[in-house]
């Protein structure tokens, strides 16, 4: 069984999203296919096969969510030292292409998503997350994307 790391954060997440599907989202789903199979004939009914196939996707979903959730460890990013790019930690960087200053959070897999406070999550598998681990403050370092080359310097890690 593979093991993945999480972020405290992104783990709390996922179980608030499996949460809602298993509350709110899958309930409502029945009761619309509950209702449209007393439309009468099924074999024709748009509302009821539309119905069964959201719930089918929720409980994909559900699914996917569950095993997930069960191969996951997380990790607190407080806990982790900050003299290195490391699992958790906040990276602020300079794109020596463009002088663009970003910020990166390196996550596991499961939690990249859109950036929140100006802070992107990166997935650690990444080629740009894999070219930043053990990287200091003051560091530059070229990494290969899909895109080509970047060359970034390391200003600060949190």
């Amino acid at each position: 069984m593979d093991l993945n790391y999480i972020t405290i954060k992104g783990l709390i997440k996922l179980k608030e999203r499996l949460q809602y599907l298993n509350t709110i989202e899958r309930p409502e789903v029945i009761k619309q296919v509950v209702t449209a199979r007393e439309m009468g004939d099924l074999s024709e009914n748009a509302e009821y096969h539309a119905a069964k196939e959201r719930q089918r996707h929720i409980d994909k979903e559900i699914n996917h969510l569950r095993s997930r959730i069960s191969r996951l460890k997380a990790l607190d990013p407080a806990q982790i030292p900050k003299d290195a790019v490391r699992f958790g930690a906040i990276v602020s960087l300079k794109d020596l292409h463009n002088d663009e200053l970003m910020h990166y959070q390196i996550v596991g897999i499961d939690e990249v998503g859109d950036p929140e406070d100006n802070i992107h999550p990166i997935s650690i598998a990444s080629p740009i997350g894999k070219g930043l681990l053990g990287k200091k403050p003051g560091d530059t370092v070229l990494i290969k994307v899909p895109a080509g080359e970047r060359e970034f310097n390391i200003i600060e890690i949190k």
